[in-house]
């Protein structure tokens, strides 16, 4: 048996086919997951190439990180492959460009923007993010 065979065949994908509020409301937290995820990111990867200059980037990621912590715990099951690329992407900012962010992100600083890394990074997660959304809702036509 095939995994998507295993899947539907599963008390879950039995309770999906049955229960009539199921399918519907499983559709509705995953989107208001991506909405939340995709939002969340957007508002850092948009300061990080300079816009919003006048906010400071770790008082804006502190705010913004655990909505996107929580959303990605609602959608994790579905584009798992473009979801982890996204996450090393993550990580690699987080280790690589993030921990100089007192220099770059200092007032004085602020006007040149960040470092080209951290607006690659940015460019990068935009680009991820924005495939993961268009894979998850064209599944809905194969």
């Amino acid at each position: 048996m095939t995994p998507i065979g295993a899947l539907e065949a599963s008390g879950l994908g039995q309770a999906m086919r049955q229960w009539l509020w199921l399918s519907p409301a499983v559709e509705t937290v995953h989107i208001v997951g991506i909405a939340l995820l995709f939002g969340s990111i957007a508002v850092l990867d948009v300061r990080l190439p300079g816009a919003g200059r006048s906010i400071p980037v770790r008082p804006l990621a502190r705010h913004v990180l655990p909505w996107t912590a929580a959303s990605f715990l609602l959608i994790v099951p579905s584009g798992l492959c473009l979801i982890m690329a996204a996450g090393l992407n993550a990580a690699l900012l987080h280790t690589i460009v993030f921990p100089s962010v007192e220099v770059w992100d200092s007032e004085e600083m602020r006007k040149l923007g960040p470092p080209p890394s951290a607006r690659f990074s940015a460019a990068v997660s935009l680009a991820i993010w924005i495939c993961v959304i268009a894979c998850g809702r064209l599944l809905a036509y194969f």
